[in-house]
């Protein structure tokens, strides 16, 4: 399924999208950055309530298809910009980190 079909599928807000075609083929949650680049795999989405300038350089080094928000997490737009640059995809959802990942696990 690719980000945009995701993004659709579990009702996201789109906030960056300039790569609506890339597949998402797993998913990782967590918040601890370190520990999302140790983890997660390239293809997945990310599930995250983290919106500083580091989760957008994690997400574009470990290949991450699209960043999940949680807890309608306020973003900046400068930070959106440098995603949209970088190529990350991101959306935003009002759902707490657990019901988010309980819809995401019905499509990956």
């Amino acid at each position: 399924m690719t980000a945009k079909e995701l993004a659709e599928r579990l009702d996201l807000s789109v906030l960056s999208m300039p790569e609506p075609d890339v597949e998402v083929d797993g998913a990782y949650a967590g918040d601890l950055l370190s520990w999302v680049m140790g983890r997660a795999t390239e293809g997945n989405a990310w599930v995250t309530i983290m919106t500083n300038i580091n989760t957008v350089a994690v997400a574009s080094l470990a290949g991450i298809s699209l960043v999940i928000l949680c807890d309608s997490s306020e973003i900046e737009d400068e930070v959106l910009k440098t995603a949209s640059q970088k190529s990350v995809n991101i959306a935003r959802t009002s759902l707490p980190m657990y019901e988010t990942c309980v819809k995401l696990a019905e499509y990956v």
